[in-house]
C-alpha cells in the first residue's frame, strides 16, 4: 500500500509542484500538511529542480550549431529547391518554420520527411525528396532546429 501511495505521489508530483510553485503557496502547504521541515526542503529542492529542467530544457531543445546545419544543407544539395527567405522548387526554410510554428510535434515530423525519403510534388510531377547526407540523426536533428528557428 505504501508503495502504490508513493508511486502515484512520485507521478503526480511534477503537476503538483508546479501548481503549487506558480501559485506561491510552497512554504503554507508544507506546513499545513505537517511535513517535518527536512522533508519541506527537500521537497522544495525537487520541485525547484523540476521546473528549471522544464525551462532548460525547451532552451536546450532550441541551440543550434547554424554553421553545421548549413554546411549540411549545403553538402546534401537541399538549396538546391530551398532557401531561407525565397521560394524555389521547394518552400523556403522560413515558409517551413511559419507553417510549423506552434505546433509541438513539428521536429518529429520534419525529422521523419528528411529521414524517410517521401514523394514531393514538384512543377506538377511527384518525385523522392532526399534526406540529408548523413546517417547522424544528431546532425539532422540539429538541420532541423536550424530551419524550424527562420
Amino acid at each position: 500500500r505504501l508503495a502504490v501511495g508513493f508511486a502515484w505521489r512520485w507521478k503526480t508530483m511534477p503537476a503538483v509542484c508546479s501548481t503549487i510553485w506558480q501559485l506561491g503557496q510552497w512554504e503554507s502547504i508544507m506546513t499545513t500538511i505537517n511535513l517535518p521541515r527536512q522533508l519541506t526542503s527537500m521537497l522544495f529542492s525537487v520541485a525547484t529542480v523540476w521546473l528549471l529542467a522544464i525551462a532548460g530544457g525547451s532552451a536546450a531543445a532550441q541551440t543550434v550549431d547554424a554553421a553545421a546545419a548549413e554546411s549540411l544543407a549545403k553538402k546534401s544539395k537541399c538549396t538546391t529547391c530551398h532557401s531561407v527567405d525565397k521560394a524555389k522548387d521547394g518552400p523556403s526554410y522560413k515558409e517551413i518554420a511559419a507553417k510549423y510554428k506552434g505546433k509541438p510535434d513539428a521536429a518529429q515530423k520534419l525529422f521523419t520527411h528528411l529521414t524517410t525519403n517521401q514523394k514531393v510534388k514538384i512543377d506538377g510531377k511527384e518525385e523522392t525528396h532526399e534526406g540529408p547526407k548523413t546517417k547522424n540523426d544528431a546532425e539532422i536533428k540539429n538541420l532541423v532546429a536550424w530551419v524550424l528557428s527562420r
